[in-house]
């Protein structure tokens, strides 16, 4: 009888059934499936930020759906910059994953002189998922009750301040003062709760702050919060009128967090990736959480999510370039 070749899944098979075994290199019989290993999300803000709350929200629901643990990696700095630089250098395999806004991808460009990374060509978005409600915040016991009542103190000084923590406040501020054809000088703060005091005592004339943070702080009677930045009031500040509805008509800022892959990881992986956070934030608990922390729900998938980018790249020049910021 001749004798015939077997295949090596024959091969394999067969010394299973022996009780042998046979070492295959990985991908000899396809792609491992995903995750095989821990994936690490990187974030920008230290942890116990507003930043690290929302986040770390859906990593521990990530962790829930995950095989495989979801380790979170704090990395501050440079507003958001120092993770965002880790993550375009990684290796694209679908274990290092950034978690941030689209101020740091599309606003960043206009803030510093030179930045190690391009935020459109070296990353895949993979998917958004929360929409921060903004605030302009002032002392509890401030005597402005209203933006027109701040707007009107702005426009009688040249030495107010304003506090800020990233580029969407720095912007959102920015947009106001143009707006409002006033002027403040601008104060950065690594953290809310370090910029916290100085609008308390009155250090600060005004904050925009991240209503992820602030929407405790307005609850508990330690700020007073004037206006929000979305184009609809919400829920989490009750009473509390928009920027359009105070006067300023066509103003919007309202960052968006989303996720986004080293560019070359595999699109399943992103693909897949994408679906668990979309799934997340479609959660009745996700939306009562949100609500919790001044956020609301955003799902878009990664195509939906480099358009909006782009967009807010192009929208947001004439923003920096009316409000002189020079880059750093």
């Amino acid at each position: 009888m001749k004798r015939r070749d077997l295949d090596r899944r024959d091969i394999v098979k067969g010394l299973g059934a022996a009780g042998l075994t046979l070492s295959v290199p990985a991908g000899a019989f396809g792609q491992t499936e995903y995750p095989a290993q821990p994936i690490h999300t990187y974030i920008g803000f230290p942890a116990g930020s507003g930043a690290d709350i929302l986040c770390r929200y859906f990593t521990n629901k990530l962790a829930e759906i995950s095989p495989k643990p979801i380790i979170v990696e704090n990395r501050p700095g440079a507003t958001s910059n120092i993770a965002v630089g880790l993550v375009a250098k990684a290796k694209p395999d679908g274990y290092s994953v950034l978690l941030v806004a689209n101020s740091n991808m599309a606003g960043s460009r206009y803030l510093f002189k030179s930045l190690p990374f391009d935020t459109v060509t070296d990353f895949t978005p993979a998917a958004s998922f929360a929409q921060i409600v903004f605030t302009i915040v002032v002392a509890p016991d401030s005597k402005y009750n209203s933006v027109t009542e701040l707007t009107a103190f702005l426009k009688s000084t040249d030495r107010a301040k304003y506090g800020y923590t990233n580029q969407t406040a720095q912007l959102a501020a920015e947009l106001f003062k143009s707006m409002a054809g006033v002027k403040a000088e601008p104060v950065s703060y690594r953290t809310a709760p370090d910029a916290l005091p100085d609008v308390v005592n009155g250090t600060l004339d005004f904050m925009v702050m991240d209503g992820t943070f602030a929407a405790a702080q307005v609850r508990s009677g330690r700020l007073k919060c004037l206006a929000i930045t979305t184009k609809e009031r919400s829920t989490s500040f009750p009473g509390v009128p928009t920027m359009e509805e105070v006067g300023f008509k066509g103003y919007e800022f309202a960052p968006w967090w989303g996720a986004f892959f080293p560019k070359g990881t595999p699109q399943p992986i992103v693909d897949k990736f994408a679906g668990w956070l979309i799934d997340i934030g479609k959660m009745p608990e996700t939306a009562k959480f949100l609500e919790t922390v001044g956020a609301i729900p955003h799902h878009e998938n990664g195509k939906e999510v480099a358009a909006r980018i782009q967009s807010d790249i192009e929208r947001w020049a004439p923003i920096v370039k009316a409000a002189n910021i020079v880059p750093q």
